[in-house]
């Protein structure tokens, strides 16, 4: 039956979700938060950043109060709908619900079930925080037997002896079932998350096999308990083999591309161009003073030959709807520029980018840039993209055979620029060329129509006075 206080608490505490912040993304990881049980927050006041499958983000919350309780501690990964935040919205109204601050000094309760000294309301692993003070008081009693069990279990394991906990570890579920997954028993794995919490890398590192010489039982027993499991579990010198868990924007690269790769039946074209009026053309547009502000170089001007080639061939910019067996054209150019960023390759788009003047699109570019670079890049930012161009020139590369984004219908790939010797007006000079690659899908892009396109861009950079005529 609900009693008075319960309907109290409810109204009271208020749990802040994980949202969807994107298109249809089902989790995001915590990086950061910027607060702590006990700070004041405000309506709209971001409280933690996290990274989806797309990009970072931050996220504020959407009501005023005090915070109660932090659910996940930070590198979790969360999944959309899980709450990871309880704000107390009526601060000093009595005590409706106990405050996480003197969980250590409440008294024990010998009825209760063992549980670790010092246990908090925000360690992931043990659910949602009980509003009783019999389950939030309790304390450790009696812990000899299971500790020693816990220390000849980890030398039997061949982790060496281990740091003595006084009952069940501290772990959230994801980490409790890759370790039941790997034959792991959590009581033998040395914790280094906040607050004694194991994390997957712990689990990683204590399945991963010890030097020989590591299990022996004398040198186990004569080292301190809390620092002998260190250089059996924790280290890595010598490992031949490195395991990076794969999440955020790295699983969601890996997806897209398997995804597009044996969806899109990929076809790319290449061809050499000579850009040496381009590049002239770049020197003088940053001496003009209606570009001064903006960052101009050669990516600016194989943008707008790209938005010229399709304004030319409109049937590029299409998409397939497998669902409908339909051909969507689209009558709009959202640009995409892939970007390579410290956590992986992200591709946000410049939206409308066939409606923006040279200058507007200069600055368009720039900010996408900047933005991408710092890691603030919105996953709006990168949805609804038509076609994207790809820089692999920045690395010194000749070319390329690019993936398709999906959803798209082609992607042009930027070869290195360089001085070489070429063919112009009939003597052998020194020119600056590059090697353009287009990949297109082969179900919206014939091989007549993907040429056709790719050779305007290449005409466009040869002679960028077409930029003009043709626009």
């Amino acid at each position: 039956m609900t009693t008075m206080n319960d309907t109290s608490n409810a109204a009271r505490f208020r749990e802040f979700k994980m949202p969807d912040v994107g298109e249809g993304l089902t989790e995001a990881e915590i990086l950061k938060w910027y607060v702590q049980p006990g700070d004041t927050v405000t309506d709209g006041q971001v409280v933690c950043e996290v990274e989806t499958a797309k990009a970072a983000v931050e996220l504020p919350i959407p009501f005023d109060g005090v915070v109660h309780e932090l659910r996940f501690p930070e590198g979790t990964t969360v999944d959309v709908g899980q709450v990871i935040i309880a704000v107390d919205v009526a601060p000093g109204s009595g005590d409706a619900a106990p405050a996480p601050a003197p969980v250590a000094e409440a008294e024990p309760e010998p009825s209760e079930p063992e549980a670790p000294k010092g246990r908090q309301p925000v360690l992931v692993g043990y659910g949602v925080a009980e509003t009783s003070t019999k389950r939030r008081a309790r304390k450790g009693t009696g812990t000899a037997v299971p500790a020693a069990a816990a220390a000849i279990q980890g030398e039997m394991n061949g982790h060496g002896a281990v740091a003595v906990r006084e009952s069940r570890p501290l772990a959230k579920p994801p980490v409790r079932k890759l370790a039941k997954d790997l034959g792991i028993d959590l009581a033998t794995v040395v914790p280094t998350g906040e607050g004694g919490i194991i994390t997957r890398e712990d689990v990683h590192a204590a399945a991963t096999p010890v030097p020989a010489q590591a299990p022996a039982p004398v040198a186990a027993e004569a080292a301190p308990a809390p620092e002998a499991p260190a250089p059996a579990v924790v280290t890595t010198v010598g490992a031949r083999e490195t395991r990076i868990p794969v999440k955020g924007v790295r699983k969601a690269i890996a997806q897209a591309m398997v995804g597009s790769a044996f969806t899109a039946p990929h076809v790319t074209e290449f061809v050499t161009v000579d850009v040496t009026r381009t590049m002239k053309l770049v020197a003088e547009l940053k001496e003009d003073k209606d570009m001064a502000g903006v960052r101009v170089n050669p990516l600016l001007i194989i943008a707008k030959a790209l938005l010229v080639a399709i304004k030319r061939n409109p049937e590029v910019n299409a998409a397939w709807d497998e669902a409908n067996q339909e051909i969507v054209q689209k009558h709009y150019v959202n640009l995409g520029i892939a970007a390579a960023t410290p956590r992986g390759l992200i591709v946000p788009n410049i939206k409308d980018a066939h409606e923006q003047t040279l200058p507007q699109l200069a600055a368009s570019l720039g900010e996408l840039v900047s933005t991408a670079r710092e890691g603030k890049t919105s996953p709006a930012a990168m949805a609804g993209g038509t076609v994207t161009i790809t820089n692999v020139g920045v690395f010194g590369v000749d070319t390329g055979t690019p993936i398709l984004n999906p959803g798209e219908s082609a992607i042009l790939a930027v070869g290195a620029i360089k001085l070489q010797p070429w063919v112009h007006k009939g003597k052998v000079k020194p020119r600056q060329v590059t090697t353009l690659a287009l990949s297109f899908d082969h179900r919206l892009v014939d091989g007549e129509l993907g040429s056709k396109v790719l050779a305007d861009v290449a005409a466009i950079l040869e002679q960028p006075k077409r930029l003009i005529t043709w626009a």
